[in-house]
């Protein structure tokens, strides 16, 4: 019998397979693997499958004596019928000449050898049955018959029909033959034994399997309800907390406006009272602080990777020895600084009064931006690809409520970053934080890709004034072509200005704006005077598509007053799909090139000092408002630029951008008006300008004068006159030469 036709082995794989299913089941619990070493069954079933065991070597050892037996009586007979055949083949060579085949000799064993069992068996029955004389002439049995000889070898046919086996060989052949049976029987015993205990074995563990799942179970269920009352507990404390905050919040919120109630009352009615003027920065100076300071303490795990960055990176970097400091940049430091604390002054005593001190500013836009779908952008950029587009004359509803010299306010966004860098005794730390307020500025453009900023007239000019701040801002529109805009900031902490030409230009699918022009910070307290240029901005999907923008370029920030510490921030150029899109990477290192800082984020996400997962929230950009896209994309802030309330219609300046009927009308919804306005205005700068090259008038600038530093760099800087303007005799009572429209 074959050991691979046994009926018991497919059972006895199948309980070995699962007789693991314990084992897999109980690891790592410690309940369920003192369980199994208490339990009857278990002990039981690794009994019965150690008889099994024994039994299996008994099994072994019987097939391997039935194979010896085999090969001993086979031998013999084997040898005797082989000669026998030969001899008898070489007389009836011709004869069986059709019957051979060229593998006979080859074959010759394996052919007999199949035939020879079934022959001493047929022998040994027959042996019963007649005497010994007999013996020589028993016939084959039916399996041995010619025919069937004739199917497998008909080269033997003949030769063994007249074979006779000797009679001491088959003598032999029966004993063996009686204990190949014997032999059998007991190996079919013995199997029938392991098949028994097999598939005892089998169900024990099958009914344990059941009791381990169900113990299972039961512990998982336990462990959820632990899980379930631990988060039950956390949720529980975080409403707690978060309905403190909310208190705490509501009682800031009205205290806030208490305070900025009295202020307001004690600087318009009492401003000869000082010692209730002084306290109106207070507010916003708690309310910058106490955000800075959740931004600190928010440190997260990010996936970005660390960016190893080399000194020698770009090409702008300068020798030790190389001087940024000019006799034209001390002088308009130090004016800066008078100018400062004029205006510091001026602010603690009242003389700003206006709109600036309300309780509160508007929180949305009087109508929505209009649709756009209708305006065939091609017809209009397809003559005036790779020129520049601001001498391009463009449809009223691609534009936005503001134009470039708010923009440039719109920067000072997070100016709360610098007030936080005058406090800040590291000059390392200072230029991390001076490095995120350059970030902050481009925050605010991610979602106003689909409109353009008007363009300012030659000088239109803007003030914003922002007690809760800190500042006093101003710009003015100096120089028509090239398009060039400059502005000047003022707080107790800091002086911001800068002065930049746009260049634009369309190359079929995007359009690039390319700034020329530094931007300089000073700060006061530590005598830092900072300057870093501004990077490439590309809209694509001009045409076509959903239009998106990015900011490409390198930034490089220096201390004009001190070299011990550079900063320079790279703006990965990506494309929309891809994962670094707006990511923004930089260090700051010391004058030996050592990097000290080490900057990652995104400029419309936020900026990260440090290496993750330990990296320090330096800075983020606030919420967006409600249907923020509804409304040009505008931030919080950006909504209140162009907002003009009946107390600023005497202090500010006929030129002042919130005067200039085109870009009203676009924000009250009126297209119509906004159109044939700005087509008018349009026509009267063009008219004034040929007037004036005709009698030879060269219109300046009013608020701000050329200056060249020592590497013949022209700046435009400001010249100091127009916060004593607005206070005396104020712009009001002075007759306006230039009237824009």
């Amino acid at each position: 019998m074959c050991p691979s036709s046994l009926p018991w082995q497919p059972v006895a794989a199948t309980s070995s397979s699962n007789s693991s299913l314990p084992a897999s089941y109980s690891n790592g619990q410690s309940k369920v693997v003192a369980w199994l070493q208490e339990s009857e069954e278990m002990d039981k079933c690794a009994e019965e499958l150690a008889r099994c065991q024994s039994n299996l070597t008994e099994l072994s050892r019987l097939l391997q004596s039935l194979e010896i037996l085999q090969r001993t009586q086979s031998a013999p007979n084997f040898t005797d019928m082989q000669t026998n055949c030969v001899e008898l083949s070489k007389k009836e060579k011709r004869l069986n000449r059709r019957w051979r085949t060229k593998s006979v000799g080859k074959d010759a064993k394996f052919h007999l050898q199949v035939p020879l069992f079934r022959f001493l068996l047929s022998s040994h029955t027959h042996t019963h049955t007649h005497t010994h004389a007999h013996a020589f002439s028993v016939p084959l049995s039916a399996s041995m018959s010619p025919v069937r000889l004739h199917s497998s070898n008909p080269n033997l046919c003949a030769e063994l029909v007249d074979y006779q086996p000797p009679v001491s060989r088959l003598t032999d052949s029966v004993e063996c033959a009686s204990d190949y049976i014997k032999l059998q029987e007991e190996f079919c015993t013995i199997a029938q034994k392991v098949h028994s205990l097999l598939k005892s074995a089998f169900n024990t563990v099958a009914i344990e399997k059941e009791k381990i799942k169900q113990v299972l179970s039961d512990q998982e269920q336990s462990d959820h309800s632990a899980q379930i009352n631990s988060l039950r507990k956390s949720l529980s404390q975080a409403l707690s907390q978060n309905a403190e905050l909310r208190s705490r919040l509501n009682r800031i919120h009205s205290e806030s406006v208490l305070t900025e109630q009295v202020v307001s009352v004690n600087i318009i009615s009492t401003p000869d009272e000082p010692g209730e003027q002084m306290g109106i920065p207070l507010t916003q100076q708690a309310s910058n602080e106490s955000r800075l300071s959740m931004s600190e303490s928010v440190s997260e795990f990010f996936d970005a990777q660390e960016v190893l960055l080399s000194a020698s990176s770009s090409e702008n970097e300068g020798s030790d020895d190389e001087s940024y400091v000019s006799d034209v940049s001390d002088n308009i430091s130090e004016d800066n600084a008078s100018v400062t604390d004029n205006v510091s002054r001026q602010m603690a005593n009242g003389d700003f009064a206006g709109s600036a001190f309300r309780n509160g500013r508007r929180t949305c836009l009087p109508a929505p931006c209009p649709d756009t779908s209708n305006i065939n952008l091609w017809n209009i950029l397809r003559n005036n690809i790779g020129k520049d587009l601001s001498k391009v004359s463009m449809p009223v509803e691609l534009n936005e409520p503001l134009n470039t010299l708010q923009r440039m306010c719109e920067e000072l966004e997070y100016s709360e970053l610098l007030d936080k860098a005058a406090e800040t005794e590291d000059p390392f730390e200072r230029m991390v934080l001076v490095a995120a307020f350059a970030i902050s500025g481009y925050s605010s453009t991610y979602y106003r890709a689909g409109s353009k900023p008007f363009n300012p007239l030659l000088g239109e000019t803007y003030e914003c004034i922002r007690e809760d701040k800190g500042f006093c801002f101003f710009s003015e529109q100096v120089s028509h072509h090239p398009p060039i805009s400059a502005c000047h900031c003022e707080s107790k902490n800091f002086t911001f200005w800068q002065d930049v030409r746009w260049k634009n230009k369309f190359w079929g699918k995007s359009m690039e704006i390319l700034p020329i022009g530094s931007v300089n910070l000073m700060i006061p307290r530590f005598g830092d005077h900072y300057e870093w240029n501004k990077v490439t901005t590309c809209v694509h999907n001009i045409l076509s598509g959903r239009r998106w923008i990015e900011h490409y370029g390198e930034i490089t920030i220096r201390n004009t007053k001190s070299s011990a510490c550079l900063c320079k921030l790279t703006f990965v150029k990506g494309n929309y799909w891809s994962s670094n899109v707006n990511e923004v990477q930089g260090f700051v290192m010391d004058q030996e090139g050592k990097v000290i800082h080490r900057l990652f984020g995104k400029w419309h996400e936020g900026l990260y000092c440090g290496v993750p997962p330990s990296a320090k929230c330096i800075w983020r950009p606030g919420s967006m408002p409600t249907d923020y896209e509804l409304y040009y994309g505008f931030t919080r802030f950006a909504i209140e630029l162009n907002e003009l309330c009946p107390e600023l219609k005497d202090v500010l300046p006929r030129t002042d951008a919130r005067f200039r009927p085109d870009q009203r009308y676009l924000e009250e919804g009126n297209l119509d008006m906004a159109s044939s306005e700005k087509q008018r205005i349009e026509d009267m700068q063009r008219a004034r300008r040929k007037w004036n090259e005709e009698n030879n008038i060269k219109q300046e600038p009013r608020f701000f004068k050329k200056a060249v530093d020592a590497n013949h760099r022209e700046r435009w800087v400001s010249n100091n006159t127009y916060w004593e303007l607005r206070k005396n005799p104020g712009f009001i009572n002075m007759e306006s030469t230039l009237n824009l429209w």
